[in-house]
């Protein structure tokens, strides 16, 4: 492994159990992969969902928005837009010099980083009910690494079913500005 300088107690501990890791601008191993070491939080009922009102959820994990991703949505979407399909031409005539992901590419993975945040357990279902809010700030340029930030801004038992808001950032590792921002609205039906 190559480094570029001396670890923390706790690097080195996280590289004991996890070899894979890559620390963000500090270290790089012999193949970097950005991950997150989160801590997913835990919720089995109306009360437990409850008690984060106001506060910030947990972060997900990084993942790096591909070329063959891009592509892919453009082929479930019908949306083959040059400025997210070929590479040559963005290059060449693109303000940011490189493809970009379609904005409800990013959209669209809303519910895969969600379920890195939280484990909403005792479950008869879930329905994915609303996006409100969303605005665009920043495009994500292929091969960007990007996160989602998740806060409960709002949370309302209707009858037996939870309507749980959910602020939600999408950070773009090295960006100031997010990639969006917006609130999801979830319904839970809890079997207690």
């Amino acid at each position: 492994m190559f480094f570029t300088r001396n670890l923390t107690d706790y690097e080195q501990l996280v590289l004991q159990y996890h070899p894979v890791y890559y620390f963000y601008k500090s270290i790089y191993i012999v193949e970097p992969i950005k991950r997150c070491i989160c801590t997913m939080i835990i919720i089995k009922n109306y009360t437990e969902f409850e008690s984060y009102l106001g506060k910030e959820l947990g972060v997900s994990g990084w993942h790096t928005i591909t070329q063959h991703q891009i592509d892919q949505f453009a082929d479930a979407t019908i949306d083959h837009q040059w400025i997210h399909c070929d590479p040559e031409r963005a290059q060449n005539e693109s303000p940011f010099k490189a493809t970009i992901a379609h904005g409800y590419l990013t959209v669209s993975m809303l519910p895969y980083f969600w379920h890195q945040i939280a484990d909403v357990q005792n479950l008869k279902m879930q329905i994915n009910y609303g996006i409100e809010n969303i605005r665009f700030a920043q495009a994500v340029v292929v091969d960007s690494h990007v996160r989602l930030k998740a806060k409960l801004v709002a949370i309302v038992n209707l009858r037996g079913v939870t309507k749980a808001t959910i602020g939600v950032e999408m950070e773009i590792d090295g960006q100031k500005k997010p990639a969006y921002t917006g609130e999801v609205v979830f319904l839970y039906h809890f079997m207690d």
